[in-house]
């Protein structure tokens, strides 16, 4: 990987416009009244009880800049993002509603093809939504409901816990934005069972906690699943694995197609690295959790803190505990 400047790093991330959006949550949420106990918030989907599992339902909402530049991939996204979610929680995805402006049906279309594209690939329906095509300008949101036996969380990090981070490297940056695409041409069959992964590793108790890497990048994500499960992590990037010819820099501020950061106990550690192992997906420890409120990078040597969230909260929500 050759030598890190680990201050500069830091800097760049603790200033990473992925990493600030996700500043806006707290404030949007105590608008909102949020925070009861039953359906905490801050994880990638609500997770509400029923019957001998949980329902999950989660949307997402995309930058106008974004479906503008590239909106088939837009529409595709709107999908594969929150399948993403409900994945990242345990669950497995039960359909999409999605929600589309555009100034005419030409302007639509691309977006239109993208979302059935992906439901298509992943096998899982859009039922309804809503559509306006007389306005102005284009945007995009998309809404899931899934369903878990067991739940991964981001409330159940615990200290002592090694972090995983698994990624699939098969795939390229579709620019210009710094999106991982590993999926619009893979197999259907291989995308599925990929993504169950997760749901098995939560069913068989081989990890409690895990968060879908967003546009935060490893580290923003990190300092998310940090914050609502009231614990530290420490992440060494040098062993953060990188797919060819990708920097470091960019590697940390990417939004892959595929990724998840998972708080493993070191007994389960083995087991889990075997299930991605076993369909070619990359993963590895990459950092430990830890007692306290900071968020730090090292490249095994050197460290930079890069947020504490006791004096500088990222989401605002403190942690609850988990329901569950």
């Amino acid at each position: 990987m050759g030598s890190i400047d680990i201050e500069a790093l830091a800097a760049r991330l603790r200033s990473s416009s992925g990493i600030a959006a996700k500043q806006d949550i707290g404030g949007v949420a105590a608008s909102l009244g949020l925070g009861g106990k039953a359906v905490p918030v801050g994880d990638d989907c609500a997770a509400i009880p029923d019957g001998d599992g949980y329902l999950l339902f989660a949307i997402e909402g995309f930058i106008n800049e974004f479906v503008a530049a590239d909106p088939w991939f837009a529409g595709w996204c709107g999908v594969m993002v929150n399948i993403s979610d409900v994945v990242a929680m345990g669950g497995r995805p039960v359909a999409v509603v999605d929600a589309v402006w555009a100034n005419g049906e030409a302007e639509a279309a691309p977006v239109l093809a993208g979302m059935r594209a992906a439901a298509e690939t992943f096998g899982v329906p859009i039922v309804g939504g809503h559509t306006n095509i007389r306005t102005d300008r284009g945007q995009l949101s998309v809404a899931i409901l899934g369903r878990a036996k067991k739940l991964l969380t981001s409330f159940d990090a615990k200290p002592g816990d090694i972090l995983v981070a698994a990624i699939d490297h098969r795939g390229r940056y579709r620019e210009p934005f710094n999106n991982w695409e590993a999926a619009t041409d893979a197999p259907s069959a291989r995308l599925r069972g990929d993504l169950d992964i997760l749901p098995q590793i939560a069913e068989s108790g081989l990890s409690l906690a895990a968060k879908d890497i967003s546009q935060g990048g490893i580290v923003g994500t990190a300092i998310m699943l940090a914050e609502c499960s009231g614990v530290g992590i420490e992440i060494d990037v040098s062993t953060i694995p990188l797919p060819a010819n990708v920097t470091l820099d960019r590697w940390l501020a990417t939004f892959p197609s595929y990724g998840y950061l998972l708080s493993v106990s070191p007994d389960n550690v083995k087991a889990v690295l075997s299930r991605f192992a076993e369909r070619n997906i990359t993963a590895a420890p990459i950092g430990t959790v830890t007692a306290g409120t900071y968020v730090t990078i090292s490249d095994g040597d050197e460290r930079a803190v890069i947020r504490d969230y006791l004096t500088n909260p990222l989401m605002q929500l403190r942690h609850k505990e988990h329901a569950a």
